[in-house]
């Protein structure tokens, strides 16, 4: 993939910290109030989104527990390198999209610490989502909840798969202590589960769409 030499402005930075659920499509969403701490939910907001996922010949990205992508659609859209799971966390570097797709020379730097390799269309995934926000009594976000209807395809195969699953990411407002937010998580389970979720059969939706 060729390189954007054009100046570029500094990415932003934030730390994603999530809980994942496969859910079979049409599951109504649940009732979050029931989790503690959360005393209101906002209107769902739909967001259509379009990735495309780079990676090396040899996955060198992939090995490294790091995830590259430009994605389309949403408030976040841009070009996200996603760092390895740290602590229940990873580090997410976004920046904007830019002319095309030709990857921008500041995220070609950030990359190059993983690998020198050049690199290759790796996946695309499709998202039709919907997003809520869990808001505390002070109208802070505990979390974002998302609802999402997922279509991918392997670039290097061919292979189509398309599922359903739920997102749940800590925002601002969350517990910052590891045991309080162990807790939330904890009662944020117990209510997907009883809405009709179940664990999650795999890490990512980039894993998904390999296959893994």
């Amino acid at each position: 993939m060729s390189v954007d030499r054009s100046e570029e402005s500094g990415p932003s930075r934030s730390v994603e910290v999530e809980r994942k659920f496969d859910v079979d499509a049409g599951t109504p969403v649940p009732d979050w109030t029931a989790v503690p701490g959360v005393a209101s939910v906002t209107e769902g907001e739909p967001r259509h989104l379009d990735a495309l996922y780079l990676d090396t010949d040899d996955l060198a990205l992939a090995r490294a527990g790091v995830a590259l992508r430009r994605r389309t659609g949403g408030p976040d859209e841009g070009w996200h390198l996603k760092g390895p799971l740290v602590d229940g966390g990873r580090t997410e570097l976004q920046w904007p999209l830019g002319d095309g797709d030709t990857l921008p020379a500041a995220v070609a730097t950030e990359v190059a610490e993983y690998t020198p390799s050049p690199l290759y269309p790796l996946a695309r995934i499709v998202n039709d989502r919907t997003a809520y926000q869990l808001l505390d009594a002070d109208g802070g976000v505990l979390a974002e909840f998302v609802d999402d209807a997922v279509r991918t395809i392997d670039l290097r195969t061919g292979e189509n798969r398309a599922w359903h699953e739920w997102e749940v990411e800590l925002g601002p407002a969350a517990p910052a202590e590891r045991a309080a937010r162990e807790a939330f998580f904890a009662a944020v389970t117990e209510v997907a589960f009883a809405a009709g979720a179940r664990t999650a059969t795999s890490a990512s939706k980039l894993a998904r769409a390999l296959g893994h």
